[in-house]
């Protein structure tokens, strides 16, 4: 399956990214094309659907940032270093016939400018390097106006800019003023990273799911028919567990005298995923030892958070009487009961397939077995891809029917990978 890299820049540059991948089979470019940096702050919304995020140079990149550390997306920029430095000087010489003096310089960092005028020996008096990097807020208005002026006060001759909208700017105020031109080996250096990014994504282990067991009221079990028979209960359930965890390939073990711990990665995901509406585990318990049990399931990236989750879905089977489990996933999100089915108005569901959505009678029915098989609990593109046997491109075509239509809505996401972008997930708006 080709890595699909979204790429955020202007129309030429995302173009030779797309020159660069052309003959590349395993790498797909999906353009995310803005006229003003600012426009990755929504652009980024859209491309969910991508393996990581190539953003063309370090200025749409600081604009996105904030979405990007919040949900963790798997982000490459193309580097502003001293090469592209280097690289500028030789153009704004022979290309415009600049002399490297009297100019002003808008730069990530200085020390990539001060490190090539030294190399060069060139006077760093009359350079003047403006760098936004360690700003907490990017102001291309404040660029601007420093750039101009230095011209208007006499300084500077010239501008070289990293920035279009301000090379825009400042040549409709008349001054003379040109933007850096990103290197190809620099480039295709960014495109060999983004790849390297996902592959890596890609080969990481799934979400770890940490469940927890117990009895409800054990003690009062204990005390009321007697120690030799709560052993036996609780050796009756060890087995049920052991089955379990060999049909799920988890790890089962002790955790004190009424309590017993799952250890699992895609296997226990994947059972629970797919018996949301009727949870064996928790029929075949309470079947059995005709006692209620609590049972919660979490999910983490790693085994502490999966740990803490299951905790936490253990505490919320403390608020019903009866046998339940629950599962918190990696957002602290609560999902649950299973084994409950949920009510689907699957005549309503049915009309907005057909006549909002626009799917065929087969998709449909397809659809409304998915939703009741998931107890209408929220889903993602590769649900349905695993559901349907399809393509995930397919599954997105599916999906992108459904919101159009407004028969679902984005209601959260999920992370199942250490590292990587999350995956949109997606509830029925009926």
């Amino acid at each position: 399956m080709k890595i699909k890299i979204a790429a955020f820049g202007r129309e030429e540059l995302v173009q030779r990214m797309n020159d660069y991948v052309d003959n590349q089979e395993d790498i797909e470019i999906i353009p995310f094309i803005y006229t003003k940096p600012v426009e990755n702050i929504e652009l980024i919304e859209k491309a969910f659907m991508c393996d990581v995020y190539l953003f063309g140079g370090a200025v749409p990149y600081l604009f996105a940032k904030e979405k990007i550390d919040k949900k963790r997306l798997p982000a490459v920029q193309v580097d502003f270093d001293e090469y592209m430095i280097l690289t500028s000087f030789y153009r704004l010489k022979n290309y415009h016939n600049q002399p490297l003096n009297r100019i002003s310089i808008d730069v990530l960092e200085n020390v990539y400018v001060d490190e090539v005028v030294e190399e060069l020996k060139m006077n760093s008096e009359e350079i003047y390097t403006y760098s936004y990097g360690d700003e907490p807020i990017l102001d291309i208005g404040k660029i601007y106006h420093h750039h101009k002026t230095l011209y208007e006060e006499g300084k500077i001759d010239y501008v070289l800019t990293s920035i279009e909208e301000v090379e825009q700017k400042l040549i409709s105020d008349g001054i003379p003023t040109s933007c850096m031109v990103i290197p190809k080996l620099n480039l295709e250096r960014a495109i060999e990273k983004a790849r390297s990014t996902a592959i890596v994504n890609k080969s990481k282990s799934t979400q770890i799911v940490s469940g927890f067991v117990q009895v409800k009221g054990f003690d009062k079990i204990s005390s009321k028919k007697g120690e030799l028979l709560a052993q036996e209960m609780l050796l009756k359930l060890r087995q049920i567990l052991l089955r379990f965890g060999q049909q799920t390939n988890a790890s089962v073990l002790t955790n004190g005298e009424n309590q017993f711990s799952i250890f699992g990665t895609r296997g226990v995901l994947d059972h629970i995923s797919s018996h949301y509406r009727d949870f064996p585990l928790l029929q075949e318990i309470a079947r059995t030892l005709g006692v209620p049990v609590d049972i919660g399931f979490g999910l983490g990236l790693n085994a502490k958070q999966a740990e803490d989750n299951a905790k936490l879905a253990l505490e919320t089977c403390s608020q019903s009487e009866e046998s339940s489990c629950y599962i918190v996933n990696e957002r602290k999100e609560t999902i649950g009961p299973l084994g409950v089915a949920k009510h689907v108005d699957t005549s309503q569901l049915y009309h907005a397939l057909i006549h909002r959505a626009r799917l065929n009678n087969e998709l449909s029915y397809n659809f409304i077995d998915f939703i009741n098989l998931r107890n209408n609990e929220p889903f993602s593109a590769n649900d349905i891809s695993n559901y349907y046997q399809v393509t995930k491109r397919s599954a997105e075509r599916t999906i992108h029917k459904l919101l159009a239509g407004e028969v679902i809505r984005v209601a959260g996401e999920e992370k199942p990978y250490v590292k990587g972008r999350p995956r949109k997930l997606f509830e029925l708006t009926l």
